[in-house]
């Protein structure tokens, strides 16, 4: 029997349509979430791409840069150094330096060579060196292997941990062009050659001490190098290039900017006169038995420094270690007593205030002068003197006694008004400014001492410039190493009508019967004085030890030059150790030499001199 389906009701659902799983649907703000987070995504992108193209231009060109970009330096050449007749004194030569690049070369295992067709993966990626290129380079540049493999594979960590490696380094500096060229036909990758310049002196250690000397990278260490860095230095220049992926250079990108050269400077010493005085006094200290010596000629009218030498020296073009007590320029920046040289200026001194007259009488007898505890003492009773027998003789107690006339604050103004305890402002470094007590602490002893030149402390330099006050009517003139055009006004001293009295005086000193004949020129007048004092030792007068010394001008009536010398510690043997007997004639070497050099006109006769004997007895000085 067959049922009836049921009748279909209007507008119901078929029994297949009530029992489906209904479609799913997406939610409208889904959508908008992930169309949202993509635009995001794509305006961070956007947005970073703009900063980076518009905003942050320079990081990404620096980063390209750093990768192919080298700035080379490009040495400028440094100024010469010349006398005053143009005779070089210090120049450079240019020379090849050689260095390498160690981030960017990798050193391969023993035995392993760089393949012919190895090309870097990546910019970062550096270059693979042989130990064969290793060993041929240790051989061009004449180090060892270890050396070159150790300098290449030096490396330090940043402040995150990361291991860095140089990106320059020097392997060998100041090579000849020659070598260089030897080396770079190597072709070993990373390695380059840089052009300097090496400081050359062709006056070696004859004037070592004026001229001082640079180190390897060109900057002045001693001497006019180092007072006139600024001038003689110069301003290097650049060139940027870019290397190829392998390391090599291989174009410029910019314009060359050229170094920009030192100045020329230009000397007052006389080269001629420069070795005429180091030679002297080379003979002059091997003949005495001394450790040391020095000596300064000046211009007496301008005070240009035309010579200044100091034994023992040091040879400037040679790089090893020096003794430092060879780089002594004793002549500025040692100070000693200066003994009786000092008496000049206290017989000046005391014609100056009208204490004395060129006729007073000032009696030396017995030949030694007391002050409370103390005593000092004539080589003899001398009896009475006049002034210019005081300075002939080189009497302790007639010197002494002028200086006690005086009061102590106006004797203390002398001394300052000679420059004594200031600098000379000869622009040298290290200048010694020596030492003169202040007046209100003297005692008579000592007031008495400084007048015979002991208690107080100079250069040799100061007193060199003192003496031009005898050789300009009273004006001392200021010190200077560069060449003049015209005299420079100096300081009047004391008046025209003293220092031509002194300066006359000062001629008896060296003529028979003075403490320096010896100093005799022949066809010249010379004027002067001995100085013999006894060296301080850990703070005591030394009994075996002295510095003897001669400050002089000539010709005496139209003063050309002044010489100073001192020697340090002449032996003792024989009693020969005063200024007359040891300094005097290194005087009279350079003096006659120097003036002869000059064309000076002859101002006596040539049968002016009357030499002592070598066997005659010795006029000392008491120290």
């Amino acid at each position: 029997m067959k049922l009836a389906r049921p009748p279909r009701q209007a507008g119901g659902q078929s029994r297949h349509q009530r029992f489906a799983t209904p479609a799913p649907t997406l939610e409208r703000w889904r959508v908008w979430v992930v169309v949202g987070f993509l635009l995001s995504l794509f305006a961070v992108l956007l947005g970073r791409g703009l900063y980076l193209q518009a905003w942050n231009e320079g990081f990404l060109q620096e980063q390209g840069d750093a990768r192919y970009m080298r700035n080379l330096k490009q040495a400028s050449n440094r100024g010469m150094i010349t006398d005053r007749n143009g005779e070089p004194l210090a120049i450079s030569t240019p020379v090849q330096s050689i260095w390498a690049s160690p981030r960017g070369m990798t050193l391969l295992p023993a035995g392993q060579e760089r393949p012919t067709d190895w090309e870097p993966k990546s910019d970062k990626d550096p270059v693979p060196v042989s130990r064969s290129e290793i060993k041929k380079l240790a051989g061009a540049l004449q180090l060892s292997e270890d050396e070159i493999t150790k300098k290449l594979s030096i490396s330090r960590k940043n402040t995150k941990g990361d291991i860095i490696r140089p990106d320059f380094l020097w392997l060998r500096r100041h090579m000849s062009p020659n070598d260089a060229k030897t080396v770079m036909a190597l072709n070993v990758p990373g390695v380059y050659t840089q052009t300097e310049y090496r400081r050359y002196y062709p006056a070696g250690d004859v004037m070592a001490h004026i001229v001082g000397f640079t180190d390897i990278d060109g900057k002045g260490q001693e001497g006019f190098e180092l007072t006139r860095e600024a001038m003689l230095a110069g301003k290097p220049g650049s060139r940027t290039v870019i290397r190829d992926r392998r390391g090599y250079i291989v174009e410029d990108v910019s314009t060359i900017v050229p170094a920009k050269d030192g100045e020329t400077l230009q000397l007052s010493i006389d080269r001629k006169i420069q070795y005429l005085v180091y030679r002297e006094l080379k003979k002059g200290i091997e003949a005495a038995g001394a450790i040391a010596g020095a000596a300064v000629v000046l211009d007496a009218k301008t005070g240009e420094v035309l010579a200044l030498a100091n034994l023992p020296s040091y040879n400037p073009n040679s790089r090893e270690r020096v003794d430092l007590a060879r780089k002594r320029n004793r002549v500025l920046t040692d100070i000693y007593e200066p003994g009786s040289t000092m008496k000049p200026f206290i017989v000046a001194a005391g014609l100056e205030q009208g204490l004395i007259k060129p006729t007073t009488i000032i009696q030396t007898s017995p030949g030694r002068m007391t002050i409370g505890p103390a005593t000092f003492k004539d080589t003899r009773d001398y009896g009475a003197l006049n002034p210019e027998g005081v300075l002939k003789h080189s009497s302790n107690v007639g010197a002494a006694k002028i200086g006690l006339m005086m009061g102590r604050e106006e004797l203390w103004g002398y001394f300052n008004n000679y420059g004594f305890g200031a600098s000379t402002h000869s622009g040298f470094p290290g200048e010694a400014f020596g030492r003169v007590r202040p007046w209100k602490t003297w005692r008579p002893i000592e007031q008495a001492t400084m007048s015979f030149g002991h208690g107080l402390s100079v250069s040799l330099m100061q007193m060199a410039r003192g003496y031009t006050v005898f050789t300009n009517h009273g004006e001392m003139k200021p010190i200077t190493f560069t060449k003049m055009v015209a005299p420079s006004p100096g300081k009047q001293v004391v008046s025209a009508q003293t220092a031509d009295l002194v300066k006359n005086m000062l001629e008896s000193v060296t003529q028979a019967g003075g403490t320096a004949a010896r100093a005799q020129i022949v066809g010249f007048r010379v004027g002067g004085k001995t100085g013999t004092a006894r060296k301080i030792v850990n703070g005591q007068y030394s009994r075996e030890k002295y510095e003897v010394s001669f400050i002089g001008f000539a010709p005496v009536s139209n003063p050309r030059l002044i010489v100073a010398v001192l020697i340090d510690e002449p032996s003792t043997v024989g009693n020969r150790y005063y200024g007359g007997t040891v300094s005097a004639p290194v005087f009279q070497e350079i003096m006659s030499g120097s003036l002869r050099m000059l064309g000076v006109p002859p101002d006596a006769p040539i049968t002016n001199i009357l030499l002592p004997g070598l066997d005659a007895p010795e006029l000392k000085e008491e120290t």
